[in-house]
């Protein structure tokens, strides 16, 4: 298994939209990288979902129900979609910030590459977030 983080702006697509319609599909990701990972993808991967550009905050939990098939936003064979289900919601999101002020998070690809909307992460950061989002408010 593999973990990740999705980035998605919620005036686009929202955590709550996620929820109310039991699944998501990411799609529009044009950046080359972005792509390659949603390629890598497999059935079950647990997946964090960030809400990008005015939250800057990890939402909740999902994972991956349909591996890559082809973006409907576009007629080009290149680019891709995942689907995936929620499967649980924060207590509490995950900020930015609060990311940047861990130390055992300074390497996190959201902070190193920032613009990357679909990334890996290592299991050991997933379960850090998992930990600060699911605590006890």
């Amino acid at each position: 298994m593999k973990y990740w983080v999705v980035k998605f702006a919620p005036f686009r697509y929202s955590w709550s939209d996620i929820l109310l319609n039991g699944k998501f599909e990411i799609y529009s990701v044009r950046n080359i990288q972005a792509c390659n990972n949603l390629k890598q993808m497999k059935v079950d991967d647990k997946v964090l979902f960030y809400h990008s550009q005015i939250e800057k905050q990890i939402m909740g939990i999902m994972k991956v129900i349909e591996e890559a098939h082809k973006d409907k936003t576009t007629a080009n064979n290149r680019w891709v979609s995942v689907t995936y289900e929620p499967i649980e919601s924060f207590n509490k999101p995950v900020s930015l910030n609060e990311i940047k002020n861990t130390n055992e998070l300074a390497d996190i690809g959201l902070i190193r590459q920032p613009r990357l909307s679909v990334m890996p992460i290592k299991k050991e950061y997933f379960d850090i977030i998992v930990k600060k989002g699911t605590k006890i408010i």
